[in-house]
């Protein structure tokens, strides 16, 4: 049945996710998308913000036992923080350290978890938002704009010392930077500060 109210999505859910969102997702998940997708979301932020809401579910699944609570305890909210941004050198002294092993291997075999380490501190800040946004959509209060959660993160995006990667495999080259200067040659604002970033 929920795979048929997704249907309604078509156009914004990739199809080939359906089914796998629909065992996932609870019934209210579907009808909050589904009234977002009414409302106007743009098709992009629905598609992000679906997605993230089913990787919660897993996640809380695989943690907790159960799908996401609402509203959401902080300590669920602590141990989400827990389990996505950890110390690397700590884990290899410390196995326990981060997310579980049984948490880890029942995402992977959802196919909901593909890196290894802890994640990009960006991508634990964008679920925590969509998460407190569903709270707010809700009409709940939300534990995730709390001085301690939001002290956490801090925190932890520190001692995770995850690197930066390069967006780009490869550097701009010479070539490029020619030919994206020479479309900065009009006396336009635009162009000024356009030329000055290059």
């Amino acid at each position: 049945r929920r795979a048929l109210q997704l249907d309604a999505l078509a156009g914004i859910l990739p199809m080939e996710r359906r089914d796998k969102l629909a065992t996932i997702l609870t019934d209210d998940d579907v009808a909050t998308l589904r009234h977002l997708a009414k409302e106007g979301m743009g098709e992009n932020s629905l598609r992000a913000l679906a997605s993230d809401l089913a990787y919660l579910e897993a996640w809380s699944t695989a943690a907790a036992g159960s799908p996401l609570p609402w509203p959401a305890p902080e300590a669920l909210a602590l141990k989400f923080i827990a389990h996505h941004l950890w110390d690397p050198a700590r884990r290899a002294e410390d196995s326990s350290h981060g997310m579980p092993a049984d948490v880890e291997a029942s995402l992977r075999a959802g196919d909901h978890l593909r890196s290894d380490g802890p994640h990009a501190s960006s991508t634990v800040k964008r679920r925590l938002a969509h998460w407190a946004t569903l709270h707010r959509w809700k009409g709940l209060e939300s534990p995730l704009g709390t001085p301690a959660i939001r002290t956490s993160v801090r925190l932890a995006v520190r001692a995770s010392a995850r690197p930066r990667r390069r967006k780009s495999k490869r550097a701009v080259t010479r070539d490029i930077l020619d030919r994206l200067i020479a479309t900065c040659q009009s006396e336009r604002l635009a162009d000024t500060r356009d030329l000055a970033i290059l």
